[in-house]
């Protein structure tokens, strides 16, 4: 199936979704739109927009609905007007809850996005069913922004904007192999080179700025951890903003970015959305000086990685069934940030037993087939010591 193939399940709902009015006020920063050939008007877009995937829940785990609605509400109030869902998120519960929101608003008020699971569809057909299905749980008649969800070039090549996990090799090879809207991309401050997983990093963006292709953000304080440093990565932005908090200054530096036009932020308290607003009204783009005072926080993480993992995953599969590159992620993320406590909740409550580094066996496969060499039966055994004893 290729991208082009899409363009029969959206038809006229898609191309209605480009409208021009939604509501603004003066106090949020808007980034104006074009169509990639050139028609229409341009659109307005609020730069903060509201990810969908971590509305507050309940101790069941349901959306905690009266509470994540009057945040969903006090955004739209404050000018909000781009919200951004998927099929999966919240087990399948977030396009309801958010058309039962979206039911009580102007429709013209508010740009609406969700997201294709390409890994559900194995046929045109299916794709069409799931794509009339988002319809009637969103309680819409056409979707503004609609993505084919984690896109790289394997899942392309077999299978209108995307949203990408991949390095910028594959992002390059699905960017220029046809016209494209918009595309959605992980950036943030710490994650700037392209590595082997699935990060593009700068050289994601460019290729996006040089294509003229509109970005949306995804990740800009990177699951959070941003938003909670270390007083040591902390402090070259205290000394110049000692009131800002860590949150603004990601977003500040992925607004600051000329190509991006939305920043999604997953908002699941209030304080989250009074801070946020706070960076996105009179938005100011990052000095010089606060650039290079950014670069130094990321300098400083860096620093404290504990092993230089690529997550290319070259040593997997494990003969024992470790998960080499997952161990070492959340080993990097103690080094990084430390927050032993989320660490550990972590390590001990979502991380599957059978794939930690306990099961290592040192018989040497992982280590022969690694491209950079690593040491990993050692840091394995290292990192399992340093984890248990959180």
């Amino acid at each position: 199936m290729s991208a082009r193939d899409f363009s029969g399940i959206l038809g006229d709902k898609r191309r209605s979704g480009w409208n021009t009015a939604a509501s603004c006020t003066k106090e949020m920063e808007y980034r104006a739109w074009k169509k990639q050939n050139g028609a229409g008007e341009s659109i307005r877009t609020s730069l903060l927009g509201y990810g969908c995937m971590r509305f507050p829940t309940t101790p069941e785990g349901a959306i905690d609905e009266p509470r994540a609605e009057a945040l969903l509400n006090a955004a739209r109030d404050a000018g909000v007007n781009y919200f951004d869902t998927a099929y999966p998120y919240h087990g399948g519960q977030s396009e309801p809850f958010v058309g039962r929101v979206i039911a009580k608003w102007p429709r013209e008020s508010f740009y609406l996005a969700t997201k294709m699971p390409l890994w559900q569809c194995g046929s045109l057909e299916e794709a069409q069913h799931i794509f009339e299905e988002q319809l009637r749980r969103l309680g819409v008649e056409y979707i503004d922004f609609y993505l084919l969800h984690s896109l790289h070039a394997a899942r392309y090549d077999r299978s209108f904007g995307f949203s990408c996990h991949d390095n910028a090799a594959g992002l390059e090879h699905i960017l220029r192999d046809q016209p494209w809207d918009f595309c959605q991309l992980q950036y943030n401050y710490l994650d700037t080179d392209d590595r082997a997983e699935e990060i593009s990093g700068d050289r994601g963006y460019q290729l996006t700025e040089e294509l003229n292709i509109p970005l949306i953000i995804m990740e800009p304080i990177k699951g959070g951890t941003l938003a909670n440093l270390p007083p040591e990565a902390e402090a070259p932005l205290r000394a110049l903003r000692p009131e800002a908090s860590d949150a603004s200054w990601a977003l500040r530096w992925v607004g600051s970015h000329r190509n991006v036009h939305v920043i999604l932020s997953g908002m699941s308290a209030e304080d989250q959305l009074t801070d946020n607003l706070a960076t996105f009204a009179r938005f100011e783009p990052l000095t010089a000086a606060e650039t290079a005072a950014v670069e130094q926080t990321a300098a400083f993480l860096h620093s404290r990685i504990k092993i230089g993992c690529t997550g290319c995953r070259y040593c997997m599969p494990c003969p024992m069934g470790v998960d080499i590159p997952d161990n070492f992620s959340i080993w990097n993320k103690l080094g990084m940030f430390g927050q032993p406590e989320t660490i550990k909740h972590q390590w001990e409550a979502r991380f599957p037993d059978a794939e930690k580094a306990s099961h290592c066996v040192r018989c040497g496969k992982c280590e022969a087939a690694c491209p950079q060499h690593l040491p990993i039966r050692n840091a394995l055994a290292q990192l399992q010591q340093e984890l248990d004893q959180l």
